[in-house]
């Protein structure tokens, strides 16, 4: 199986899109007074219906024919084991970062206004600055498997790949708020909080750049490796969206609203691919 340079930077264009959105999350801590938390669950909750719609009704499934054609009944189960390879790889990376620098934790822009940034203690403004260093850095090894995953799926089917960087790219707008706050208080400038929110991104294509050409090298690209992955992609998305995406969209409105754009995300799907 091989792919045209224009694939692969389309794929990696996606891919890049998508990281750099935690920008979008410091962008909204630089300029907005209030954070619109219905809208933003709204948002949560469409971004979870895309993925979970995508991965188990497109993805999973055309591994899985993929990987029957070439392994006969044995396909089947490879495809399955693989899905579920896929949730356990990024639950252990979830388990590498400690509870207390959980980069998952909700920040609202309404925090900046609370009270000035603190200056006086030198020892809280290192807290502070470690505390958004260390979110970034979080963030960033979450982001791994999820530019893998977004780059993959664009290399396989773009249309996909459209619709999963748009989801992704809304998963990763919090995020970017969870950042640019703590460095904010801890450095005074929104400015500082802004760049190291859109840095925080960049883990994405790195992430993806190093997952395909690592399989490439090892593996290569043949059919039944592509599906495999593909497989595993499924599985690391639906682990992002009941894992993050949901909880996110619940903390940060009511469930009602999260629920709703699960709903709406899964049937903008569902008919975004029965007119494709």
């Amino acid at each position: 199986m091989t792919y045209t340079m224009g694939a692969i930077l389309f794929a990696f264009a996606l891919t890049l899109m998508a990281g750099l959105s935690t920008g979008i999350g410091g962008a909204i801590a630089f300029f907005a007074k209030k954070t619109n938390t219905r809208l933003l669950s709204i948002a949560l909750g469409f971004s979870a219906g895309v993925m979970v719609y995508i991965s188990f009704v497109e993805i999973l499934m055309k591994s899985i024919d993929t990987l029957s054609e070439e392994l006969g009944n044995m396909g089947d189960w490879i495809g399955v084991g693989s899905f579920f390879a896929g949730i356990v790889f990024i639950a252990l990376i979830d388990k590498l970062v400690p509870e207390y620098e959980n980069p998952h934790e909700m920040r609202k822009v309404e925090e900046m206004g609370k009270k000035t940034p603190v200056k006086e203690t030198g020892d809280n403004n290192k807290r502070l600055l470690r505390m958004g260093l260390f979110s970034a850095g979080a963030i960033g090894l979450h982001n791994l498997p999820e530019g893998l995953a977004t780059f993959i799926a664009a290399l396989q089917d773009p249309e996909l790949g459209i619709a999963i960087t748009v989801a992704i790219a809304i998963h990763n707008i919090p995020e970017g708020i969870a950042v640019s706050i703590p460095i904010f208080y801890a450095t005074g400038s929104r400015k500082k909080a802004l760049v190291y929110s859109m840095l925080s991104g960049f883990a994405e294509p790195i992430g993806a750049l190093i997952g395909f050409f690592f399989i490439y090298l090892i593996f290569g690209l043949n059919n039944t490796v592509m599906g495999v992955v593909f497989a595993i992609v499924a599985g690391i998305m639906i682990y992002i969206s009941f894992d993050e995406l949901l909880p996110a969209a619940e903390e940060y409105g009511e469930h009602h609203y999260s629920i709703l754009g699960l709903i709406a995300g899964m049937a903008v799907m569902a008919f975004s691919l029965l007119m494709l």
